[in-house]
């Protein structure tokens, strides 16, 4: 914080800086500003901070806009990342800079870019949730509840030692159903994981080619396999060439959905668990929403 006020100090960047209290609240903030006139709203943290200021600044457009309509050219705030958090997932896919005097500079530049957003429904957020990165059902969202109970060790070797765990404790998905693209797919699932962009915990290229303003999702299905084969996975999952495996499917659409034929759902949405044990998500994606 010190070093934040520093800079926005020194480059006279015109800019209030408020603080987190409790979970939700960069909800209120960002709703609050944009009623505040304020025309670049900016997360400071990780992607669960992104994720609460990109669901602020569009619950405060109102009921008035249309989601599946683009919105580049309107007058809407911006949203700008500073990338303090843990995984700063979604401030690579977006291409924000990692390096903070860097961050600023961006900012105080002004220069921007289109991006689609996700919107996903279901399990503990009936009425839906947008998201920037990423939804993720099975051993990602697993591991990612492991993360949460772990000391901060830095992104990827938090993760990292997550997935380790998760293996000795989860390593047998629930037979699922996918619908996309007027397709059905029903399969024994150890992951699935919809990118909106390319990577999760700091160094896991579930979509390596994937791109936030491509109006599409790039989506990775994992059949279940064993706990060694998983261990095989891991290093084709850092490199990007997990596709190679025949476990492993790639797919592209802008809507999916997801229900549990026998088990639960574990997922998470930008790194926030959305469901531990329910049975159904639907996700869609909103094209060049911010």
């Amino acid at each position: 914080i010190p070093q934040l006020k520093e800079l926005i100090s020194q480059f006279n960047l015109d800019a209030d800086l408020s603080i987190t209290t409790h979970r939700g609240h960069a909800i209120q903030l960002a709703r609050q500003a944009v009623k505040d006139g304020c025309k670049v709203v900016a997360a400071a943290g990780g992607d669960g901070t992104a994720n609460e200021v990109i669901n602020g600044l569009l619950q405060a457009r109102g009921e008035s806009w249309n989601p599946y309509q683009s919105a580049a050219t309107e007058n809407y705030p911006a949203l700008g990342v500073i990338s303090i958090g843990r995984g700063n997932d979604f401030a690579h896919g977006v291409g924000a800079p990692l390096e903070l005097e860097t961050a600023v500079k961006t900012l105080l530049n002004g220069k921007r870019r289109a991006i689609d957003l996700g919107l996903v429904k279901g399990g503990v957020i009936p009425q839906g949730r947008y998201f920037g990165n990423c939804v993720g059902m099975g051993f990602d969202a697993m591991a990612t509840i492991q993360v949460m109970r772990m000391p901060r060790l830095g992104g990827f070797l938090s993760f990292f030692l997550a997935v380790l765990k998760t293996i000795l404790i989860y390593y047998k998905g629930p037979k699922v159903q996918l619908d996309f693209n007027n397709q059905q797919l029903n399969l024994d699932a150890l992951m699935v994981s919809v990118m909106n962009g390319q990577r999760l915990g700091g160094g896991f290229w579930l979509a390596p080619f994937g791109r936030p303003d491509d109006y599409v999702f790039d989506v990775c299905i994992a059949k279940q396999v064993g706990r060694l084969e998983i261990l095989r996975l891991l290093p084709m999952f850092m490199k990007g060439t997990q596709g190679r495996h025949p476990a492993i499917g790639n797919v592209q659409t802008t809507e999916i959905k997801i229900t549990a034929l026998s088990g639960g759902l574990p997922a998470h949405m930008d790194g926030e668990i959305i469901s531990e044990n329910d049975q159904y998500l639907e996700i869609q994606l909103l094209p060049h929403q911010l």
